[in-house]
């Protein structure tokens, strides 16, 4: 989990745009991040083994 603090300071808006730090809403996580859940690789695997997320299935080969 990431700290409160650092949570809030990627909330506020940056001064450059390339300074935008993009988080997972449910832990807070930045590196493995998935713009199209806007999850952590981490709770996207989570989500999608319980079939929380709509139209995502664990593949199995």
């Amino acid at each position: 989990m990431a700290r409160t603090a650092l949570i809030a300071k990627a909330q506020k808006p940056p001064k450059y745009s390339s300074r935008i730090v993009r988080r997972c809403w449910k832990c807070g996580r930045k590196h493995g991040y998935l713009r199209k859940f806007n999850l952590c690789r981490i709770c996207v695997r989570e989500l999608a083994s319980t079939g929380e997320i709509p139209g995502l299935k664990k593949s199995s080969w």
